[in-house]
């Protein structure tokens, strides 16, 4: 696929993923389903559609990503951002899913979704985190997000990082961790990192 065609594919894959989010918004989660939030670099957006239509019945996908143009995101108190990126997107989600593609690492915005995701306090409630590689990375090995890999490496570390799930099981075992994460293994959570204030170059 042309580099032209690939983004026209993403930005239809974007907007069926705002779709899927508002389909859902008004869902509950439960035992078996937990509603998750998914953090993704928009150029992965066609593969991050085909994750989501395949695993729907796994969990109740909350979909819609931050966008730099959003007017709160301009704002110059960043605990006001912090607060609306809880508030406004990952809302009542309970786990957060980072699907890392080549360049996830380097996008400021998805570095803000998981300090947010990472952080307690009056407005924002904890949520799970797990990284989940997408298919196009299989022949390589991506570069983690900085505050992902953070909370990495160690068996009580408060995040895990998986391969792409083979089964509705697999993946439905992973989120469950992630979920059991926030009351077993909260005490891990490192969250000190400075906040990307800009897009980091990436090939």
């Amino acid at each position: 696929m042309t580099t032209l065609n690939q983004a026209v594919a993403n930005e239809l894959a974007k907007r069926e993923l705002r779709s899927i989010s508002e389909y859902y918004a008004s869902s509950k989660g439960s035992a078996t389903r937990h509603k998750c939030f998914i953090s993704y670099h928009g150029a992965n957006a066609t593969e991050v559609l085909d994750f989501v239509k395949r695993f729907e019945k796994v969990f109740i996908p909350r979909v819609i990503g931050i966008t730099e143009d959003d007017p709160a995101i301009q704002s110059e108190d960043a605990d006001y951002i912090m607060d609306t990126i809880r508030q406004k997107y990952l809302s009542d989600s309970t786990v957060t899913i980072l699907m890392v593609g080549a360049c996830t690492w380097s996008r400021k915005i998805i570095d803000w979704e998981i300090y947010s995701s990472l952080r307690r306090d009056r407005v924002n409630r904890l949520n799970g985190v797990m990284g989940i590689r997408l298919p196009s990375t299989a022949e390589q090995k991506p570069k983690v997000l900085g505050r992902l890999s953070d909370n990495l490496g160690e068996p009580e570390s408060y995040a895990r990082y998986w391969s792409y799930p083979g089964s509705d099981q697999a993946l439905r075992t992973c989120i469950q961790d992630a979920f059991d994460a926030r009351s077993t293994r909260a005490s891990s959570i490192i969250n000190t990192r400075s906040r990307m204030s800009r897009n980091s170059a990436c090939p």
